[in-house]
């Protein structure tokens, strides 16, 4: 039985100021963490016999953590597009779009689409690449969209576009 899996997809490249800023305070908080770890981990290493030494062993698999999303954002960061300006036509769901959608029951839900880069800082965002937002993009107010999994189909009918860092309630 073979370890390989398959490369992720590539996701889109897109993301907003707000979410590159925080890509690069991220990085300037790992780089100085690390130096921290690996001042933590010469005293651990000072002490001895390193292969019972926990504190060693525990600042080393920390220290590869580290490396690895250091490395990643730095492979990363250079090949992001910085979307800054909203679209000219803002009747329609482009990227950075806040989009006031209501579904089947009769809920209204409110997302945000933005970069994959960015999505987990907050519950109402979703990736560029999710399935719902790439139904969403080029679609106008009273568009529908229908979203199907292997459990249900979902109908969202598109109530209020919105660009800019929060949702205005009208």
């Amino acid at each position: 039985m073979s370890r390989w899996k398959a490369p992720l997809p590539k996701s889109s490249p897109y993301i907003t100021p707000a979410g590159y800023q925080r890509l690069e305070l991220e990085l300037k908080n790992l780089w100085i963490k690390r130096k921290e770890v690996v001042e933590a981990l010469s005293a651990a290493a000072a002490e001895g016999d390193r292969s019972e030494n926990a504190e060693y062993i525990y600042r080393k698999k920390e220290l590869r953590g580290l490396d690895r999303r250091i490395h990643f954002l730095q492979r990363r960061m250079p090949l992001l597009n910085i979307i800054a300006d909203s679209p000219a036509d803002q009747d329609k769901v482009f990227f950075a779009a806040w989009v006031l959608l209501e579904n089947d029951k009769g809920d209204e839900l409110l997302y945000r689409i933005v970069g994959a880069d960015e999505f987990e800082v907050d519950k109402r965002y979703i990736s560029l690449d999710s399935p719902l937002a790439q139904a969403l993009l080029k679609k106008t107010f009273d568009d529908e969209v229908l979203i199907r999994n292997e459990h249900q189909a979902v109908r969202y009918s598109v109530l209020d576009i919105q660009y800019g860092n929060e949702f205005v309630v009208d």
